[in-house]
């Protein structure tokens, strides 16, 4: 039997959130010093979503994107020492990898934590910088996950519906960020045009003005961070003060809660705060989703793999659709600087190639 279309979610299925203050951290063996939290694993498209964690004083191996991926500094200090990601990141910086970026030379000044899509399997190198040693996919999350009792988030609507397992009982460990007032996107009023970041590969996302022009919703705020014109794919920040109308996610998208609290579908009175991070499957429909108190400022990074249709309603027409052109549209429209989707100048990504030289 296949589970029927569900717009509205079970409220006893799996909810599409997970709070990864209350997760253990997993040790990754190819990179002694670097754990992660797993969220998303998928089996169809390989894609995977991970909070990773790594101890000052490591020096990552060699590794290549084997898929391009996207991170979100949340705390700590790195420094990129080669290629064209050569930069010191920090809190509230956000970049994107290419697929088959090599990256070498990442050394960790601080204890960091991140948040991280992958959209393919991530390579580790041996010592000669050449040969893989080992490669992290989406089947290894999937297996650490049920190894340490935890839940990932569905993947489709139809996994929605499924049963929710019993919860994780084990210690809980908070990421840096919970509890604390998050200043990571707040404006950068006082630094020097000389002290602020500029990269065409990272942003420092407390230099971007929010953008307030989506009619109907002049309480939302957004920092457009990426575009890509190949897949349709946006990254950005939101700043969700209000309420966000009925509409249907016509592609999927997820979603990590920077600072205040959101109410979401059948959750806590509360609100979810601060390390939640969701994933919408594609045809998600939510009737409301708003902030919950009025002391602090929503915030969350977002992803959206598709376009976000607006209506006033179940059965009413539509009245706006929200696609990559439309952010693509405003970020030009206000100057947003966006992050690169390629590495033009690399001639060394691959790790080998039996069909030409590997600088």
């Amino acid at each position: 039997m296949t589970a029927s279309y569900n717009p509205d979610y079970d409220p006893d299925g799996i909810e599409g959130g997970i709070d990864t203050n209350v997760m253990p951290w997993i040790e990754i063996k190819q990179a002694p010093g670097m754990r992660f939290k797993p969220l998303r694993a998928s089996q169809e498209s390989g894609w995977f979503s991970l909070i990773v964690q790594i101890e000052a004083g490591v020096e990552l191996p060699p590794m290549v994107y084997l898929g391009g991926g996207d991170m979100m500094l949340l705390s700590g200090l790195l420094s990129y020492t080669k290629g064209d990601l050569a930069a010191t990141i920090g809190p509230g910086i956000w970049g994107y990898i290419p697929a088959n970026s090599r990256i070498e030379g990442l050394v960790v000044t601080e204890t960091t934590e991140f948040q991280a899509n992958f959209f393919g399997s991530l390579a580790f190198l041996a010592e000669d910088g050449r040969s893989v040693e080992s490669i992290l996919t989406s089947l290894d999350v999937l297996s650490a996950a049920r190894t340490n009792g935890l839940t990932l988030v569905p993947n489709s609507l139809a996994e929605c519906m499924q049963p929710r397992p019993a919860p994780y009982h084990g210690e809980p460990e908070p990421l840096a960020i919970a509890g604390d007032e998050n200043t990571l996107v707040n404006s950068a009023e006082g630094l020097e045009d000389e002290e602020k970041f500029t990269h065409p590969h990272w942003v420092d996302t407390r230099t971007i003005p929010w953008i307030y022009t989506i009619e109907g919703m002049e309480d939302m705020g957004l920092k457009i961070l990426r575009v890509s014109e190949e897949t349709g794919i946006v990254s950005l920040l939101v700043l969700h003060n209000g309420v966000a109308g009925p509409h249907y996610h016509l592609g999927a998208a997820d979603f990590l809660i920077l600072s205040g609290h959101l109410g979401f579908r059948a959750g806590p009175t509360e609100g979810y705060g601060p390390g939640v991070w969701f994933y919408e499957p594609a045809g998600a429909r939510h009737d409301a989703t708003q902030r919950v108190g009025e002391n602090e400022d929503l915030i969350y990074t977002a992803n959206v793999y598709g376009p976000v249709q607006f209506d006033e309603g179940r059965d009413t027409p539509i009245t706006m659709v929200l696609s990559w052109m439309s952010y693509k549209a405003m970020a030009d429209a206000s100057g947003a600087q966006l992050v690169r989707n390629v590495f033009p100048n690399d001639s060394s990504l691959l790790a080998w190639s039996p069909i030409g030289n590997n600088a």
